[in-house]
């Protein structure tokens, strides 16, 4: 599997939505998803660890997951394409409104 199937699952979004804002125990992640049992959401983790999107430490008798700093490097990369034609396409629409607004006012 990689990165793009691994993200491709909701549920794990929903995990990597919940630590973009810090660090969360096991426990935390399980809260995140209360339709899913714990041992469903161990194996989504799982997959985001095996896939290098989070990393896990243990901390006494808890396991703390966090993102990778690299781990969305790929999608990034994928997605810069992307961004050059939506800013070639919003400054369109800005040049389209400033024109719009200037006739109005003349």
């Amino acid at each position: 599997m990689d990165v793009f199937e691994a993200i491709a699952e909701p549920s794990r979004r929903i995990l990597l939505d919940s630590l973009a804002d810090g660090e969360r125990t096991a426990g935390e992640l399980v809260a995140a998803l209360p339709d899913l049992t714990q041992p469903t959401v161990s194996r989504h983790l799982r997959v985001l660890r095996e896939v290098g999107l989070v990393e896990v430490r243990p901390d006494a008798q808890r396991r703390i997951y966090a993102l990778r700093p690299d781990g969305l490097v790929a999608v990034d990369a994928w997605i810069e394409q992307y961004r050059r034609y939506w800013a070639d396409h919003l400054d369109a629409l800005e040049r389209h409104l400033h024109r719009n607004h200037s006739d109005a006012h003349e």
